[in-house]
């Protein structure tokens, strides 16, 4: 199988690059990023653009692939809905339509969040947002399928932001607990990465996948 990975230096996106690298179905990865990190390893070879919300001039190099992992994405704190669809809902769908394009029998798989609003007409302004990508992706000619994990403890990964650094440190002794207690809510960046592995190789009974889904697909 012939993957692609946007988000790739993110912390859900490390994750994910983990689990291709540990696959053995996984034959080749292309991480697509805007700058390049200087890390070359094992199958994974990165393609460096600057332009995210135009991938025309790159379209030719995202052919000939079996999925798409895209865990690219930001946090809409500060943000006005202006800026962050621009974020969030342009520049997935600006890649998206291009794979949609060049490789129709791919598999789509796009990290939402818990509380994604589907009716697009909530009074959250993220999950609207995410609710409305989401819809378009559906509506692309591949198989699409959407993750909505919650809370995500990192293992053997790293987040990029300090302030979730801080809070990720204090979470990690009550991990076990939390899951425990939180099923449909708590999962961990290994499982997520694993399970995005299984379903764009197996597929998945279902399109939208919430936590427990995540955590079953993932053990």
């Amino acid at each position: 199988m012939k993957v692609i990975v946007f988000g790739a230096t993110g912390m859900v996106g490390q994750a994910v690059l983990q689990a291709c690298l540990l696959d053995p179905g996984v034959d080749s990865v292309l991480a697509v990023v805007r700058r390049s990190t200087g890390r070359h390893f094992g199958k994974v070879r990165e393609l460096v653009h600057g332009d995210f919300h135009d991938f025309s001039a790159i379209s030719g190099e995202l052919s000939g692939y079996d999925a798409c992992l895209f865990c690219l994405g930001v946090s809409a704190v500060g943000m006005d809905e202006a800026a962050y669809r621009r974020v969030t809902f342009d520049i997935t769908m600006a890649a998206a339509r291009v794979l949609a394009e060049h490789n129709p029998g791919m598999t789509f798989v796009y990290v939402s969040g818990q509380g994604t609003d589907s009716t697009e007409s909530g009074r959250s302004m993220w999950a609207r947002v995410k609710g409305a990508t989401e819809n378009a992706l559906l509506d692309l000619p591949f198989s699409a399928y959407m993750f909505r994990p919650g809370y995500i403890q990192p293992r053997g990964v790293t987040s990029g932001t300090k302030l979730y650094r801080a809070v990720y440190a204090v979470t990690r002794p009550l991990y076990p607990v939390l899951r425990r207690l939180l099923p449909n809510s708590v999962t961990s960046s290994d499982r997520v990465g694993r399970a995005m592995v299984t379903v764009a190789r197996t597929g998945a009974p279902k399109r939208v996948l919430e936590t427990r889904d995540i955590n079953e697909l993932g053990a």
